[in-house]
Order: C-alpha cells, then sequence, then structure tokens
C-alpha cells in the first residue's frame, strides 16, 4: 500500500488511505477497518477517550504547580523585601499557613543520595564487628546489616536501612568507624522539591492530606 496516496488520520486512529479507511496495528501495518473486531475497536475508542482526558488533566495539574510555585516565590520575595530574611529552614524546607490553621501548604526539599567507595569500607568493618560478637550480636541488628547492603534490580543498595544502621548505639570503635565511614560515603547527587496540601475541619483536628495523587484520592 502505497501511504503516499491521499491520507489523512483523525482523532479516532483511523487513517484514510485512497478514500478508504484503515488502523495501524502495532507493527505499523495498515488494517482495513472492516477488518477489525469490534472489541478491538471498543477498547481502542474506550483507551483513547481515557487517555485524552489524562492528558488534559496532567497539563492542568502542571499549570496549577507552576502556578503554585510562583504564587509561594512571589509570597517569599515580599517577605525577603520587607524582612531582609529569606523563609525556610536550611534545605529549603517550609510551611504556609491560614490564619484559622484549617489549611497548610508545605514546601519539602527531597535530596538524592548516593554512597561512595568508602561504603565498602564501612561494610568490611561491620562484618569484622558481627564475626568477633557472634551470639552476642542479636538478630535483629545481623537482619539489619544484611538487608542494608542487599542490592535491588538496579544494583542500588537499601538506604533506609542504611540510615536506620547509623542510628543504632553501639559503643565499639570499629563500629564507630564504620558508621564515620558510612557518612563520608554519603553523596547528596540532586534534590526534588514537593509541594503538599492539606486540611483540618478545626484547629485542634488531624491533618488531611489533599491528593493530587491517583491511586490516593478516595
Amino acid at each position: 500500500m502505497d501511504l503516499h496516496v491521499s491520507e489523512t488520520q483523525d482523532a479516532d486512529g483511523v487513517l484514510t488511505v485512497g478514500g478508504k479507511d484503515y488502523m495501524l496495528d502495532a507493527k505499523g501495518n495498515l488494517i482495513p477497518l472492516e477488518n477489525i473486531k469490534p472489541q478491538h475497536k471498543l477498547e481502542d475508542e474506550t483507551v483513547r477517550k481515557i487517555i485524552g482526558f489524562a492528558e488534559a488533566l496532567s497539563a492542568q495539574i502542571a499549570r496549577f504547580k507552576g502556578h503554585t510555585f510562583t504564587d509561594l516565590g512571589d509570597f517569599d520575595a515580599l517577605l525577603q523585601q520587607d524582612y531582609g530574611v529569606t523563609r525556610g529552614g536550611r534545605k529549603g524546607n517550609r510551611t504556609y499557613q491560614t490564619i484559622d490553621g484549617c489549611r497548610k501548604v508545605q514546601v519539602q526539599v527531597s535530596d538524592f543520595i548516593d554512597f561512595g567507595p568508602e561504603l565498602q569500607i564501612a561494610k568490611a568493618l561491620i562484618d569484622e564487628c558481627l564475626t568477633e560478637w557472634a551470639a552476642d550480636s542479636g538478630p535483629e541488628i545481623r537482619a539489619i546489616v544484611t538487608r542494608a547492603f542487599n542490592t535491588d534490580k538496579e544494583g542500588q543498595i537499601n538506604r533506609s536501612e542504611i540510615f536506620m544502621l547509623m542510628r543504632l548505639d553501639i559503643g565499639d570503635a570499629r563500629w564507630i568507624k564504620a558508621m564515620d565511614a558510612l557518612r563520608d560515603a554519603m553523596r547528596i547527587t540532586g534534590s526534588k522539591t514537593y509541594v503538599r496540601f492539606y486540611e483540618r475541619a478545626h484547629p485542634d483536628g488531624t491533618w488531611r492530606a489533599i491528593s493530587i495523587d491517583l491511586a490516593r484520592v478516595v
């Protein structure tokens, strides 16, 4: 079939070539519209309809996010102009709240952390401690160590377990040295800013997150 002969495609994925209607399959082949099973055509139409709404909603959320950061940025600039200081903690986290205490917006900055070669030194020191302690080291500690240094499918260590390991209060000099090595191994490779929204019925009530995550919407 010569695709250069008078071809048009509508929003339903129907491609008109030489006055006849076709649809493209996953391999790029032209399938005559009359040869497509009704249930497959209905499935195609349903997916295109849902994706159309999803794309529009995604664009709306993107505009909302842009307006949110612009509004907060303008407010921060006004405060800086009036008081000569920048709002937020060392990492840029900050909270904005209504006068009645029932609505708030939180901005949180999360760091992306990776680990350098000191990680292997820390692991060797920890293994040395566990070997010497043998039965004296509880199964809980061994389980945390095992989980911390187990790699996932991308070869990344379990960061949450590493931080749990660092919170253990153990006085052995080698353990302390291992924890120092873990801290030295930490590399901040980037960060991401999140904005979250909360409300409650009254000032003493429990905060309820206003979710924009499809999986969390009730």
